[in-house]
């Protein structure tokens, strides 16, 4: 393993906007999608290498174009591609040491590992990426917030409770993907987790509530946030509706009610946002012929 080095520069400067795209996130599987005028990056690899290709034509782009997938830890949900999307296509996968080492112990593979140091920031093209510690039960998890040329985006997944680091590591983001994993009352009621899952996942190091998410989000909202989205809502414990009216309820409550607050999704991908320095856009959603391209 190295001690990760800057990139070169991979694009011409060919637009001042930025692209975020969920492709999918959920306790199934995770991974996100940067691109800004030098940069394409995922973010995680929790999903299969056909589905992630899938999603990278659908925006007319190509897996082997991409510049590095950032990752977050070594859960499953969270690296369960990385086999044979990172290793056969030599991309470079950007995580701290501890995680590489488990990465690799699962995976039993050879990849292309640039080792970043948490709490460090580092930079892959026009983009600087921030990462730090945040509560969970993996190795050594992170969360990231991102610097492109037109915004700040803050990451923050698999929580298991907010910390005033975590906080003060995204305050100025204007895209915040957060996640609102359960609601406690359907969580309790759930009969099919055991206790101890229950409490495992309601621990300080398992995953944030609808609610734990809201009120990490007064710590973190300002007048420049733009963008919530909802992130890794359990399938049979949440809905997207109950995750982002509390998301909703305490943006108005905090006064900021025209923040936009986004769904995202485990079996498909978000609409795109762009954004670039005069306006943000959804993007309409596009489909397109996967075509039998092996990976």
């Amino acid at each position: 393993m190295q001690l990760y080095c800057v990139r070169p520069l991979s694009y011409p400067f060919l637009m001042e906007s930025v692209q975020f795209t969920v492709f999918a996130s959920g306790s199934s599987g995770n991974a996100a999608y940067l691109e800004t005028p030098r940069t394409r990056v995922l973010i995680d690899c929790g999903i299969s290498a056909k589905r992630i290709r899938e999603c990278l034509l659908s925006l007319e782009r190509t897996p082997e174009r991409l510049d590095g997938i950032l990752i977050t830890h070594e859960h499953s949900d969270h690296i369960g591609g990385l086999r044979v999307f990172a290793a056969k296509l030599g991309i470079p996968v950007y995580c701290n040491r501890h995680t590489a080492s488990e990465i690799q112990r699962i995976h039993n593979t050879k990849f292309d590992f640039r080792i970043i140091e948490t709490g460090r920031d580092f930079q892959i093209g026009d983009t600087t990426i921030d990462s730090f510690s945040i509560p969970h039960d993996a190795i050594d998890p992170i969360g990231f917030l991102l610097h492109t040329p037109t915004s700040q985006i803050g990451f923050l997944t698999d929580i298991g409770h907010g910390t005033r680091l975590i906080a003060d590591r995204v305050k100025n983001a204007q895209v915040l993907l957060l996640e609102t994993n359960h609601d406690i009352e359907m969580l309790n009621n759930d009969p099919r987790r055991s206790w101890a899952l229950k409490q495992r996942i309601m621990s300080r190091h398992g995953h944030l509530s609808n609610e734990a998410a809201a009120a990490l989000l007064e710590q973190i909202a300002h007048d420049d946030l733009r963008h919530v989205f909802c992130a890794h809502l359990s399938g049979d414990c949440n809905t997207p509706e109950l995750a982002k009216s509390e998301i909703t309820r305490k943006l108005a409550q905090i006064d900021l009610p025209k923040v936009n607050v986004h769904h995202t999704y485990q079996s498909k991908a978000s609409p795109s946002l762009e954004i670039s320095g005069k306006k943000d856009t959804i993007l309409a959603e596009k489909t397109v012929a996967t075509p039998a391209i092996g990976l």
